[in-house]
């Protein structure tokens, strides 16, 4: 039996905010129920689910899972993640690839890459 992705799991210190910030970023709703301490967003829709738990501590240094995210449309998407709160990290172009490095509010990183 082949494994499937269920969820995509965020340490954070707010679950609601900061699964705000990804549905608002994904144009996927954040599911009911959500509060400071638990969230998720797309339980309920096609692909995995973003889930939000809030921990005391962090594990501290780089990710070592992050989103990485396409779209046919870079400059719009680099502009509205910034608007909605994401800091950009940097811009990159390496084996075919063009892509935009961001830390969502609470830093944790994600790209967002176009062909």
């Amino acid at each position: 039996m082949a494994l499937d992705i269920a969820n995509i799991t965020f340490d954070c210190a707010n679950a609601a905010e900061l699964a705000g910030f990804w549905a608002q970023l994904m144009e996927r709703p954040v599911d009911p129920e959500a509060n400071a301490f638990f969230a998720t967003v797309g339980r309920t829709g096609d692909g995995p689910t973003l889930m939000f738990i809030q921990v005391g501590d962090k594990t501290p240094g780089k990710n070592v899972v992050h989103l990485d995210l396409h779209t046919d449309d870079l400059p719009g998407q680099r502009d509205r993640a910034v608007a909605l709160g994401a800091k950009h990290i940097g811009d990159f172009d390496e084996y075919g690839v063009v892509w935009t490095t961001f830390a969502d509010p609470e830093g944790n990183l994600f790209d967002i890459a176009a062909d």
